[in-house]
């Protein structure tokens, strides 16, 4: 906190939080607040009538309005693509978000109380730390970790005029993870690491366990049930660590080259 960089970062903060709540309001910033308030009040009338829809986003902590019929459209869109989930009467509920007034969504199953939740709860506990241990070398945690990375890179000369930075994103990793591929993957990355037992629990139980929670995931829309048949549900606990051991598989290569050639 004595660092001279703070006290400028806590100085720039503290003008600009004078500036932007404690300076007099000109009439134009007063007559735009006054639009904006009469715009809420619009769609609150909207969302009453239930012309709007009103949802959470899943990253941000902030909200978002949009008509009804364009969320109809995302899911109806969804349908078109994939064959991620299935009406349990047998017709097909195809889910892709495709951007529609350049909004994204995303498919999120809750699992919340569902039968499978304490099961996904358990095995997330079992296999999350064994992730962490053996592929933290290659993880970048966050923006911090990527500094210290950075730190032990740049004194060894690798840090160089052609050095890239890259990411890229895999689209909808958890709606289309393919199942039995990745519980093949997930034996492989315990067999790979010593494990025939993790905690005293074999290695087939904890598969059996991953199948029954990636396979039956059950949910409602519109008064209909329907089952994932591709991937695994956003809201399941236990499904990252899944998508993040799949990933460990798609990777080794590319880490491999990586590390022969003294890349981060």
């Amino acid at each position: 906190m004595t660092s001279n960089i703070i006290k400028q970062f806590s100085q720039q903060l503290a003008t600009y939080l004078c500036e932007r709540y404690m300076a007099p309001i000109s009439y134009l910033n007063i007559y735009r607040a006054h639009n904006e308030f009469q715009i809420i009040k619009s769609v609150q009338r909207s969302l009453r009538k239930g012309k709007y829809v009103l949802r959470v986003t899943d990253k941000g902590g902030v909200f978002h309005i949009g008509h009804s019929k364009d969320y109809e459209q995302k899911v109806e869109a969804y349908r078109q693509k994939t064959g991620a989930y299935v009406e349990l009467e047998n017709n097909p509920l195809r889910i892709i978000f495709e951007n529609v007034e350049g909004t994204r969504l995303i498919s999120i199953v809750s699992s919340m109380h569902t039968p499978t939740d304490d099961t996904s709860k358990f095995l997330d506990r079992l296999l999350r730390p064994l992730f962490d241990k053996h592929v933290r070398s290659t993880t970048i945690i966050d923006g911090v970790d990527l500094i210290r990375r950075l730190e032990t890179y740049v004194p060894n000369g690798h840090w160089k005029p052609t050095t890239y930075f890259c990411t890229f994103d895999i689209t909808d990793l958890y709606t289309l993870l393919p199942q039995e591929e990745s519980l093949n993957v997930l034996t492989e990355f315990l067999l790979e690491h010593g494990y025939q037992k993790v905690k005293n629990v074999p290695i087939d139980a904890i598969r059996k366990l991953a199948r029954l929670v990636i396979t039956e995931n059950v949910f409602t829309y519109e008064k209909k049930f329907y089952r994932q048949v591709v991937g695994g549900a956003m809201g399941s606990a236990s499904t990252l660590t899944l998508a993040n051991i799949f990933m460990w598989k798609w990777e080794k290569q590319l880490v491999l080259h990586q590390i022969a050639s003294n890349e981060i």
